[in-house]
């Protein structure tokens, strides 16, 4: 595009520097243009003749639904994402894949086919990369076992139908840039990929490329930018969350300390609940609140109160009812939970995601946590920064200014996909870096 505008702008030039038969020669630029776009036309409706004559299977069946439209092609002639793709495949190992899916080959293959320019051998070489591209993907999406728990089996990664990665790269709007920003993978995936690469140029210590393979095993569980999900990483305090191809918000998050980590683990967010209550795990209801009621605090002090049992049902209990005693000593459990409102330690909402450990994401009244470099401060839960922003993504509208109204559930229409993750591996000064392993799980096979 840039070309053709450079070409306009010096007919116009000489236009105006040669009147006789100037405009003749004008005119005579978009003639040449349609011409072009004819030819291109019938280059393409040969290719696609040469495709339904040639595939077969469940290639052929992904073909018929595109009306035998080539993916590698344009015009006849294979564009720049076969270039991409044959890059990839190339330096396969940095995946931790050991096959070069034929690449040296189909580059040859790819050269003569420019060089002639039939139908025939476009075709060919289109079904070609098409199945070098789905089977080096579906090995590129294999899960490996990294402890992560699914929260939600069906977001644990399952061996991709071949028609299926074929169906999914033909969706996004410029399949160039999709092979090149290999959009079938996180962004975080593509992020550590490169580190690996440039730790194998620079020369790192075995162990350093190590920890990088531990860090690329994790991201491959995470899905691409054209899936709507939230990323948190548990390693920098960080949260992402995408949809329709692209990165859509970022915030800082407090995450689980050393002792209380956060949890490599997957599951799906359902519902927002506004104005929430905090329920008191039971250790720390036994370790803070049974001391302090100890010592004389009453639970309205503290904007707590205590129920009968964990049911829905469940009835207050009044303070003086209790042997907080045996609370203290842990021979007893009792339910605890802090009143909705201002100070409450999930703020204004939390967001719910159904897993055993007792996770989830939520708003914070300690905002000077978020302005420290090192954010492992929580129980487990995700405190985050920017709550209303990620509750208006969610759900679609705005959190209401104020309610007195407790536990308000907001389902959201389309349940989002969570993914806690731990990715240690980063870059300073153009170099591979790491940060602290603070739950050391890049020390231990993970």
């Amino acid at each position: 595009m840039r070309r053709a505008g450079r070409g306009r702008a010096a007919a116009l030039l000489l236009l105006a520097a040669a009147p006789a038969g100037a405009e003749q020669g004008a005119a005579a630029a978009p003639r040449a243009a349609s011409a072009r776009a004819l030819a291109d036309d019938a280059a393409e409706r040969a290719v696609a003749a040469a495709l339904r004559d040639r595939a077969g299977g469940w290639i052929g069946r992904v073909y018929a639904e595109r009306g035998y439209r080539p993916l590698w092609a344009a015009g006849g002639r294979l564009g720049p994402a076969a270039d991409a793709l044959l890059d990839d495949l190339e330096t396969s190992t940095l995946d931790g894949l050991d096959s070069s899916y034929g690449a040296r080959e189909l580059r040859a293959q790819l050269a003569a086919a420019r060089q002639r320019g039939d139908a025939d051998g476009v075709a060919r070489v289109e079904l070609a990369l098409s199945k070098a591209f789905t089977r080096y993907v579906r090995d590129q999406r294999r899960a490996r076992d990294v402890g992560m728990i699914w929260a939600d089996p069906s977001l644990k990664p399952k061996r991709l139908k071949p028609e299926a990665v074929l169906r999914a790269a033909a969706f996004p709007r410029s399949f160039n840039d999709y092979v090149a920003g290999m959009e079938w993978m996180s962004p975080h995936y593509v992020r550590l990929r490169e580190l690996v690469a440039r730790a194998r140029r620079d020369g790192v210590a075995p162990a350093d490329e190590q920890r990088l393979r531990r860090n690329l095993e994790r991201a491959r569980l995470l899905p691409g930018p054209w899936t709507r999900h939230i990323v948190v990483d548990a390693s920098s305090g960080r949260l992402w969350y995408y949809e329709a191809g692209r990165q859509a918000g970022t915030m800082k998050v407090v995450v689980g300390a050393r002792e209380t980590q956060t949890p490599l683990l997957a599951g799906v967010v359902q519902w927002a609940i506004v104005n929430p209550y905090w329920n008191v795990p039971t250790y720390l209801a036994r370790k803070s609140v049974a001391p302090k009621v100890l010592a004389g605090r009453s639970l309205a002090s503290l904007r707590m109160e205590a129920l009968s049992d964990w049911s829905a049902a469940a009835r207050p209990l009044p303070a003086g009812a209790i042997d907080w005693h045996a609370i203290a000593a842990g021979t007893r459990e009792i339910r605890l939970r802090e009143l909705p409102g201002r100070g409450n330690s999930m703020g204004r909402v939390k967001f719910l995601f159904p897993n055993d450990e007792g996770i989830y994401l939520h708003d914070t009244p300690d905002r000077e946590l978020l302005d420290r470099d090192d954010r492992h401060l929580s129980n487990g839960c995700i405190r985050l920064e920017k709550a209303p922003v990620l509750a208006r993504w969610l759900t679609g509208r705005p959190l209401p200014a104020s309610t007195r109204n407790p536990e308000q559930a907001v389902a959201l229409q389309v349940p989002v996909p969570v993914y806690l993750t731990y990715l240690t591996a980063t870059e300073s000064k153009a170099r591979v870096a790491f940060r602290d392993d603070i739950y050391g799980r890049d020390a231990a096979r993970s």
